[in-house]
């Protein structure tokens, strides 16, 4: 049979007559044989190709997989994979392959596949194709936000603890609410290198919250120390490392420096929330309150405006502000949109020494926490 070099290339004409006779007359060891031969001298020369000689191979790979065992399409799916490029036909025939053997190499390993297939295969495939995509190295949100909507729990929880899965916002909201009736869910999003501040925040508040009501069904007699335990341990998994990220880390110092040297004001903490910069209002409304990150984050969290108008009439916040902190938190935190009217004569109403007063409830709470 006439091949294909990685210098000269034979004719289309001549060897897809070879080809045809092969198929036509070999045997299926002869046939295998062949597919072996023509991936080895794909690989070997795949960079040098041209795009005439990249669709030539893509014609005999397709020739070859429609006359060929699963074991020997699945061998292909594997040496291909570990490439760097690969005949574009080929690879979605191969990610189409209702057998997770053959599909699932290519769609867990080579690369260069793009979203647009990647998409399509989640959008119509099996559980296991979706796992498959899943443990990619790199997936875009568009892709990560298929394999949410329609994966099972085992590809939800291997999506979400993947960490080159890029997660869109409304995605994160999902996995938090999902992460309240699933542990091993909570566990994977809680271990995410760059979870932002906010949503492990809500994370911590709502698992806690799963946690406490299970053990206090289980333990009825003892529901007010389990309340205290579980709000103790949440309080401390707030300072661990995997909690505080390098992004939070430098927005909670760039708001110390603006304290340290004066320049914090209202209407700056106005403009973080207007960003939705969660790390950076709620560490100035912190300092501004003259209380510890750890407290304001708590009140902004586990409680609803509530929390927000203490932390803000504190600070001295005139209404607008306040507002503006309270709507960021809504959207950040994915909750139902605050009746901001009452919310406003309350604050109107709230007089600073009753917030004062709350407020160091809160401070005496945090500092309670290593003792207990």
């Amino acid at each position: 049979m006439t091949l294909i070099s990685s210098k000269s290339t034979a004719s289309t004409e001549t060897l897809l007559d070879e080809l045809q006779a092969t198929l036509a007359n070999g045997t299926v060891a002869r046939r295998v044989e062949m597919l072996r031969r023509v991936t080895d001298l794909f690989i070997d020369g795949a960079i040098d190709f041209s795009e005439q000689q990249m669709a030539l191979f893509d014609d005999v790979f397709e020739c070859l997989i429609e006359h060929i065992e699963m074991s020997a399409k699945s061998l292909l799916a594997h040496r291909l994979a570990a490439s760097e490029i690969a005949p574009p036909r080929t690879l979605r025939k191969l990610c189409d392959d209702d057998a997770i053997e053959v599909a699932g190499p290519v769609l867990s390993k080579f690369e260069p596949l793009d979203d647009q297939t990647l998409i399509k295969t989640a959008r119509t495939k099996s559980q296991a194709h979706l796992l498959a995509i899943s443990i990619r190295r790199v997936l875009s949100r568009a892709v990560t936000d298929v394999l949410l909507l329609r994966g099972d729990d085992e590809v939800v929880r291997s999506t979400a603890q993947n960490p080159g899965a890029a997660l869109s916002k409304r995605s994160t909201t999902k996995l938090i609410d999902r992460a309240a009736q699933d542990d091993h869910l909570a566990a994977c999003l809680a271990t995410r290198p760059n979870l932002p501040r906010h949503f492990f925040l809500k994370l911590l508040a709502k698992a806690s919250t799963t946690v406490r009501a299970r053990l206090e069904a289980a333990n009825p007699k003892h529901s007010k120390e389990i309340s205290s335990a579980v709000r103790t341990v949440t309080r401390r998994a707030r300072s661990t490392p995997v909690a505080l990220t390098k992004q939070t880390e430098i927005a909670h110092e760039l708001v110390r420096s603006l304290h340290e040297h004066g320049r914090l004001d209202e209407q700056l903490l106005e403009q973080f929330a207007e960003q939705k910069k969660f790390d950076e209002a709620n560490a100035a409304l912190a300092a501004m309150a003259n209380v510890p990150v750890s407290v304001a984050e708590t009140m902004m969290i586990e409680s609803r405006a509530e929390g927000v108008m203490i932390l803000a009439k504190v600070a001295g916040l005139s209404w607008p502000a306040v507002r503006q902190i309270i709507e960021m938190r809504d959207e950040l935190v994915g909750g139902p949109p605050t009746d901001l009217s009452p919310c406003k004569a309350t604050y109107e109403r709230l007089r600073p020494s009753t917030a004062q007063q709350v407020l160091r409830f809160h401070r005496m709470q945090e500092a309670a926490a290593p003792a207990a």
